[in-house]
């Protein structure tokens, strides 16, 4: 019998209601937010658009909690290749945009399936690393590493390196949270200390490479490459402490600052809500991931707890590098803020991904039989 076999038998209706309520009444705030925030940025009609796609997210999130648990175990490689298969869909039939070739037309609306790479990756990790009681070895290890790098190779060929990178790290977090060896970590970081040169002088693009190196000079280039963090600074640091007030920013209402409403929207609430409102939105994002961590960590099942606390790790990192992109501290990899920006694709991942969490937190919470590896 394999490991992803053993479940509480207890019905999913019985478990339906048992959510927890901490974590469901942050990302309802957060979602208000959003709604509050591009109305400001965007006017009426986005913030409509945006109330569609939130409605839809919030249905993926409710069918990720009826499923009953031991499916969504079951189904993971099915998510896994079918993620896939529409990231080598992508290449051949996507829709371009800026250069890059994300996303697949549906009509009303378009699907970057890259965004849902962040979840199935770490998904079929946890899978993969699982499905036996022991920890995994040099091969387990391999394999992972080969299932993390298709789907990021794939995404990188769009071209997309900020989800590729993120989407390497997802899985990387649910192989390192999976219990490796010591001596499998050193030589993991031995192998990266000699791949990152590499990859910086082979394995990305010259507007790429610029892009990192205006950073630390983005004055030095103020129409070009550094015109983004040059508003966003301007708009951040003009908030103070309280803000210029709801709807009375000058960078975003006089459109001084590109891609207001998608991954510069937090330089919009900044300047608007001053240190102030920025403290509120931390606090909120801290609470979720620490929450939810805590939650993790006293799930008996190894796949649960595997996969629910890469999925919170995911959203810290996903929202530190959103802030220190906007805030200058790191480069622009076009990155939207979770449940803020607007957009479909990374909303409803992340959606989906909550909504498997919450199902696996209240479906493998502590019991007499505890799983020891």
């Amino acid at each position: 019998m394999l490991a992803h076999d053993v479940h509480p038998r207890e019905h999913w209706w019985q478990r339906f209601w048992r959510i927890d309520p901490w974590l469901a009444f942050v990302v309802v705030i957060l979602l208000f937010g959003s709604m509050n925030v591009l109305y400001s940025a965007g006017g009426m009609a986005l913030m409509i658009n945006q109330g569609v796609r939130i409605v839809m997210a919030l249905a993926v999130l409710l069918t990720m909690l009826i499923i009953p648990s031991a499916w969504l175990i079951r189904l993971t490689p099915v998510a896994y290749i079918g993620n896939l298969a529409l990231l080598v869909l992508v290449l051949f039939v996507g829709v371009s945009a800026g250069g890059a070739q994300r996303w697949i037309d549906l009509g009303p609306l378009r699907l970057q399936p890259s965004e849902f790479a962040k979840i199935t990756v770490p998904m079929m990790v946890a899978w993969w690393l699982t499905r036996q009681y022991r920890a995994p070895d040099m091969l387990d290890t391999i394999i992972a590493v080969v299932l993390i790098a298709v789907p990021v190779l794939l995404i990188r060929a769009e071209p997309d390196l900020g989800t590729a990178i993120l989407t390497g790290v997802s899985g990387l977090v649910a192989l390192f949270l999976a219990g490796l060896s010591w001596y499998l970590i050193i030589i993991g970081g031995v192998l990266v200390g000699i791949g990152v040169p590499l990859f910086w002088m082979f394995g990305i693009a010259d507007y790429q490479r610029e892009r990192v190196l205006t950073l630390f000079n983005p004055e030095s280039d103020p129409w070009g490459s550094g015109y983004h963090i040059i508003q966003s600074k301007i708009a951040i640091g003009s908030g103070g402490i309280s803000g210029k007030g709801y709807m009375q920013g000058t960078q975003s209402q006089l459109e001084f600052l590109p891609e207001s409403t998608t991954d510069f929207v937090f330089a919009v609430l900044a300047e608007e809500r001053g240190l102030f409102g920025v403290s509120i939105l931390l606090l909120l994002y801290l609470l979720l991931v620490l929450r939810g961590l805590y939650l993790s960590a006293s799930l008996t099942k190894r796949y649960a707890r595997i996969l629910c606390a890469s999925f919170f790790f995911i959203i810290f990192i996903n929202v530190f590098i959103n802030i220190g992109m906007v805030s200058g501290f790191l480069p622009v990899v076009g990155l939207p803020l979770l449940f803020i920006s607007y957009g479909g694709s990374a909303l409803l991942a992340f959606m989906a991904a909550l909504g498997i969490a919450l199902n696996l937190l209240r479906s493998h919470q502590p019991m007499a039989e505890e799983e020891h590896l």
